[in-house]
């Protein structure tokens, strides 16, 4: 009688150790899974263009500010200057469309743009995000333009 308790008691204690690292492992891996959303507002903080090896920073630029603007499935960008439109550094750009991202695969369809030659276009960069900082990088080509340039920008999470 008392080996039958015996083994009902240690059967029942590795029943429940089993649930238990079972719950453990699943509470991780869900946790692995969870991927942090762009979705929110992103100021630029650097970019430069990089064509034929030669490197040019685009930004930052005195007295300009740029930022990004990601919802679901929708992506907008927009820079102007800080002088509102004041002197000869006065600029306004402006774009959006609709975007996928599968992993840091990051694909841009610009729909539209002031610079009216880059509508209609689909562009294919790497995302990475690490905390509030996110990093695009990748070629941006357009043929009939000339264009053929390696981008790449870091933006940081606007509060």
């Amino acid at each position: 009688m008392l080996n039958a308790n015996y083994m009902k008691i240690k059967l029942l204690a590795a029943a429940i150790l089993f649930t238990l690292i079972g719950c453990e492992k699943k509470a991780d891996s869900t946790q692995d899974l969870a991927t942090p959303s762009i979705a929110g507002t992103w100021k630029l903080v650097s970019g430069k263009i990089i064509t034929k090896g030669d490197t040019l920073v685009t930004f930052p630029v005195k007295n300009q500010e740029m930022i990004k603007i990601f919802n679901d499935n929708t992506f907008a960008f927009f820079k102007h200057d800080t002088n509102k439109a004041k002197g000869d550094s006065a600029v306004f750009d402006a774009g959006g469309g609709s975007y996928t991202l599968r992993g840091e695969d990051y694909a841009e369809h610009l729909e539209f743009c002031n610079y009216r030659g880059w509508e209609n276009r689909d562009f294919s960069f790497k995302l990475r995000m690490r905390n509030d900082s996110l990093v695009q990088t990748g070629i941006e080509k357009i043929d009939s333009l000339n264009i053929n340039q390696e981008i790449v920008e870091v933006y940081v999470r606007r509060k």
